[in-house]
C-alpha cells in the first residue's frame, strides 16, 4: 500500500474501538513500520487554545479566537501536536503532512501562534492515535476506517460534532445508510 500521510481517515460503524467512534483523522506518518495520525473531531471539553498556553506559561502577545484543544488520539496524551497549513515551518520540527499541510510538536510553533506569526490555519491535539506494522492496513481491509482525500476547509473547521458526517457526504455516502450489526 502507498503511504497514507496527508490522507483522512473516517471510522466506519465496524470500528470496535470506542475511542475512535465516529472519529476522522488525519494520517501524519504512515510506512511500512508504523502509521501515526491526528483525530480531528474530539475537543477536550473546558480546555481552549489558550488556556493551555497560559498553562504552559506562554506569553500571548495577541488575543487568539477561542478554540478548543482536541484529543488526538489515546497515545501519549501529555505530548502537543499542531497541525497547520504550510505557511510555518521550523527546522527540525516541521514534517510535511501531504502536499499543503504540516505537524510541528515544539513550543516554537506554540509561541509564534501566542505572538501572532502563526500559520494561517492551525489547530492543536494532545495526544495521537498510533498502529504497528500493518495494523491500519489490516483495519482498512476490515471495513474499519474508509479513506479520503483530505479538505483543509473542513480540518481546520470548528464543527466538530457535525464533521463525521460531513467526511462522509463529501465522499457521497449517506451516514444513515451505513450500518454494523443491526445499529443504524
Amino acid at each position: 500500500m502507498t503511504s497514507l500521510a496527508g490522507r483522512i481517515l473516517i471510522a466506519m460503524p465496524a470500528m470496535g474501538d470506542p475511542r475512535f467512534h465516529r472519529a476522522v483523522v488525519l494520517v501524519c506518518a504512515h510506512s511500512d513500520d508504523y502509521a501515526m495520525g491526528l483525530v480531528l473531531n474530539n475537543p477536550i471539553e473546558r480546555l481552549s487554545v489558550s488556556q493551555l498556553l497560559d498553562q504552559l506559561d506562554i506569553a500571548q502577545d495577541i488575543h487568539l479566537p477561542e478554540q478548543a484543544v482536541l484529543n488526538g488520539g489515546p497515545v501519549g496524551t501529555d505530548r502537543g501536536f499542531v497541525v497547520h497549513s504550510g505557511d510555518y515551518f521550523c527546522d527540525g520540527a516541521t514534517i510535511e503532512v501531504g502536499e499543503t499541510l504540516c505537524m510541528t510538536a515544539t513550543r516554537d510553533v506554540l509561541r509564534a501562534l501566542a505572538q501572532g506569526g502563526a500559520p494561517r490555519m492551525a489547530l492543536l491535539t494532545l495526544g495521537y492515535a498510533g498502529w504497528g506494522p500493518r495494523q491500519l492496513e489490516t483495519e482498512i481491509a476490515g471495513n474499519c476506517w474508509i479513506v479520503s482525500d483530505p479538505d483543509e476547509a473542513l480540518i481546520f473547521d470548528h464543527g466538530y460534532a457535525t464533521k463525521w458526517n460531513r467526511s462522509l457526504k463529501k465522499m457521497g455516502v449517506t451516514p444513515a445508510l451505513l450500518h454494523h450489526g443491526g445499529e443504524a
